[in-house]
């Protein structure tokens, strides 16, 4: 197949099915590790589809979502400050931190700006050589390459007002905390595909052995998803636990040699909150000592901030996948992308808000699913 259209082919999406329904004989719980396969699965309704056997279950794949309060709290400290511009992509503006968020910084008289890329905002700090200008770095390991990029490219320039605030979190050490804990249901995982375009598969073998748990890498449009889910149910029927590549046109082995490398020269590996998670030990990465110039937190001393998740919001659960997000009380009344208790409902990624946007009405309209949409991205 060669064009995207190609992939929400509904007669090969129906033989997938088939192929589902025919191998499972029991029930198996799978979990999608990436915000974007929730948002797909929900959208095209595909959990709806599969034979009551087969259970999709919601993972921490969103980096909005799991970035944690007291780090959306130090950015709300250093985005306010007169000398700053504070550059991030547009979906964590939305994110409450404690008693605001990104937005209100900005209507505040705040410099917040939203940029494309970590380079913007290299370029900004070359142009206003006055002000210091921070990046908000989160993400898995697929946005790690372009920010330690940035940062290299910033040392070679010269530049001393440009840093970043980094919150970067890896999936190996969260597939082991999901399936340690006393309640995981966890039978299979279907593997974030553009985290694997950039790690490649190595770090998955071990868990798959350990935890005796099949691992298939996954892509993101319907097709790719339930060839995913194929793959896994075929596995866990015949006893089977290991990694499969069912995304191979981006996929290999060995990942991004390149990307890899520079992600090595920048950062370390260190231990990393997960909001509504907690700790989870060697999880995510920080500024390497050489690097630790362009750290924004030691920069602007904020690393003292602590903080506490509102009692109210569920998402913890929901990140875990303990609850779908209608099983929250709070879902659609008083949490909605207009007055979010929790990052799960305002990210473009996040599972409250795939559930708010296509679950809400039976049968959304076009009109509603804009204005939804609408409501979930303001214009900043």
């Amino acid at each position: 197949m060669k064009y995207i259209d190609e992939f929400n082919d509904p007669d090969l999406a129906r033989r997938l099915l088939d192929e589902i329904r025919a191998t499972a004989t029991r029930p198996w719980a799978l979990m999608e590790v990436c915000g974007g396969q929730t948002h797909s699965i929900i959208r095209h309704g595909i959990d709806q589809l599969l034979p009551e056997q087969v259970e999709l279950i919601h993972g921490p794949g969103c980096p909005v979502c799991v970035t944690p309060l007291e780090v959306i709290d130090k950015a709300l400290e250093i985005a306010s400050r007169p000398e700053v511009i504070f550059c991030s992509f547009g979906d964590m503006l939305r994110v409450p931190g404690t008693g605001r968020d990104l937005f209100r910084v900005k209507g505040e008289g705040g410099d917040v700006r939203v940029v494309y890329s970590p380079l913007d905002a290299l370029e900004l700090a070359r142009r206003h050589p006055d002000r210091e200008v921070v990046f908000f770095a989160i993400g898995f390991e697929t946005t790690a390459p372009a920010n330690a990029m940035a940062v290299h490219q910033g040392r070679r320039l010269g530049l001393s007002n440009f840093s970043l605030l980094v919150s970067h979190v890896r999936v190996p050490p969260a597939v082991e905390a999901i399936m340690t804990a006393p309640e995981c249901r966890v039978q299979g995982f279907l593997a974030a595909g553009h985290v694997c375009s950039v790690m490649g598969t190595a770090e998955y073998p071990e868990l798959t052995e350990r935890f005796k748990v099949p691992m298939v890498v996954t892509g993101f449009e319907p097709l790719d998803i339930l060839e995913g889910i194929r793959r896994a149910v075929r596995q866990l029927e015949r006893g089977e636990h290991r990694v499969e590549n069912a995304y191979p046109r981006a996929v290999r082995e060995e990942g991004n040699p390149a990307a890899v490398r520079m992600i090595e020269e920048v950062f370390e590996v260190t231990d990393r909150a997960w909001r509504g998670i907690g700790r989870i030990p060697a999880s995510g990465w920080r500024l390497s000592d050489a690097f630790r110039a362009f750290d924004a937190e030691h920069r602007f001393d904020v690393t003292g901030i602590r903080t506490e998740e509102p009692a109210e919001c569920r998402s913890g659960e929901v990140l875990q996948g303990l609850i779908k997000p209608t099983e929250c009380a709070a879902f659609g009344t008083t949490c909605t992308p207009r007055t979010p208790l929790g990052a799960t409902m305002v990210s473009s990624e996040g599972a409250c808000a795939a559930y708010y946007l296509y679950r809400r009405m039976n049968a959304p309209t076009p009109q509603a699913e804009g204005a939804a949409r609408e409501e979930m991205n303001p214009v900043a």
